[in-house]
């Protein structure tokens, strides 16, 4: 099913959020090694609540990114693996994240430039 992302309703514009947000950018990156446990994926990803953890690994898992396998021992065991609609999502994610440290400089003086123009015409 296609659909226009442009078109507030369309359920692609709701896979794009949910895809372009950024923890679900860092978690699906923190697994692209393998299955995590969920306090393990909480380390990766730093500054991420336990709250807004556990909402994107279920959002996740319910859009087919992740697999949630909870196994039978005690203390309970419980780990969060890409499937393989995950691991093709982590390829232009892992393009993204490169492009971000390659010109992280750049951007960084774009804003010192902006900043400095805008306090110049603020006083």
């Amino acid at each position: 099913m296609l659909g226009n992302p442009y078109d507030r309703d369309c359920p692609t514009r709701q896979l794009l959020d949910r895809i372009g947000d950024q923890w679900t950018v860092l978690i699906v990156g923190a697994l692209t090694d393998g299955p995590l446990r969920f306090t393990e994926i909480g380390k990766r990803v730093d500054g991420i609540s336990q709250k807004v953890l556990t909402q994107t690994l279920r959002s996740l898992v319910r859009d087919g990114i992740l697999v949630r396998t909870a196994y039978p021992v005690i203390p309970p065991k419980v780990e969060y693996e890409l499937t393989q609609l995950g691991r093709n999502l982590a390829e232009p994610l892992e393009l993204l994240d490169r492009w971000a440290r390659q010109h992280m400089d750049q951007v960084t003086a774009a804003r010192a430039a902006y900043d400095a123009e805008n306090a110049a015409t603020a006083s």
